[in-house]
């Protein structure tokens, strides 16, 4: 499989996670126009849609065809689009930059901010609970799943961690907690919900499941290394910005390239857990190869 391979197919699920999320924020009322419109800010402002790539990727691999994924694809994309717009709210990181544009509070207030993460939090559980083609049984899961992954035993218990964490010195234990939680949890949910999606094998979960866990752990090491090595250009928020939080980082514990052979070694761990899949897995090789290659 070439580069060029992965490279369409990410521009692929981008294109449809894209209209499809469209379609989701312009089918609302429009009795909260400014409500609306932040929603679209936040959520249609391009991204790499790491997780609807996953969720798409993982599921088409496992037999589920792509328009059934949909509702995962973009639960998933709702709920990341809602911790972005909080953690960029003064209370949290407060940056003013995301992809490049100004963050929901800055574009539009701080008040419309919060509730447009608010709102974006509710629709990814909308979507999921709505009219679909799983069953009924298939729904919970993903609902159950994604609650978990969303909350207080993942992101959110991360975002608290981190917190918490500013302008003190953490161990390498800890933070890797912090991000399991905090980035992981979601990414590892993307999989998670196409194995509900395929009502996959419990030998297929294991290998799943490991996969994304060392997957998202090196997705947000990496994360850290851009954050000193890419420019603000680049990486669409500031450069810098975990440094000048005062925020305890891979590169910081373990040296730049001390982080970037972890980094390699997550994806190695990655690889071995598709080894024993009976599948055609380039495609998620591929992409976990490209999370620890990109340069935003």
């Amino acid at each position: 499989m070439t580069q060029s391979v992965l490279s369409d197919a990410l521009s692929q699920y981008q294109n449809r996670i894209n209209h499809y999320l469209q379609q989701q924020l312009e089918h609302l009322p429009e009795h909260a126009i400014g409500l609306k419109k932040a929603m679209q800010h936040g959520a249609l402002l391009g991204g790499k849609r790491i997780r609807p790539f996953l969720v798409y990727s993982v599921g088409d691999m496992l037999g589920v065809p792509l328009e059934k994924l949909d509702v995962c694809a973009a639960a998933i994309e709702c709920i990341h689009a809602y911790s972005l717009i909080h953690d960029d709210l003064p209370a949290m990181d407060d940056d003013e930059l995301r992809r490049g544009q100004p963050t929901v509070h800055i574009a539009y207030d701080e008040a419309t901010a919060i509730l447009a993460g608010d709102a974006l939090q509710t629709l990814a559980f909308e979507i999921l609970s709505g009219k679909t083609e799983f069953s009924a049984t298939q729904q919970l899961a993903m609902i159950q799943a994604l609650a978990k992954a969303a909350g207080y035993l993942g992101m959110c218990g991360g975002q608290a961690i981190d917190l918490a964490s500013t302008d003190k010195q953490i161990d390498l234990e800890r933070l890797t907690q912090l991000h399991a939680l905090k980035t992981g949890a979601l990414i590892s949910c993307s999989v998670e919900l196409a194995l509900i999606a395929a009502d996959a094998t419990n030998a297929d979960r294991r290998s799943l499941v490991k996969y994304a866990q060392s997957l998202g752990l090196a997705f947000q090491v990496q994360d850290d290394i851009l954050d000193i090595t890419s420019s603000t250009e680049e990486l669409g928020k500031p450069q810098g910005s975990d440094e000048e939080s005062n925020k305890s980082t891979f590169p910081q514990l373990l040296g730049l390239q001390g982080a970037q052979q972890t980094a390699a070694q997550l994806i190695e761990d990655a690889l071995s857990a598709l080894a024993k899949l009976p599948y055609n897995t380039q495609l998620i090789e591929q992409f976990a190869q490209y999370i620890v290659a990109r340069r935003v």
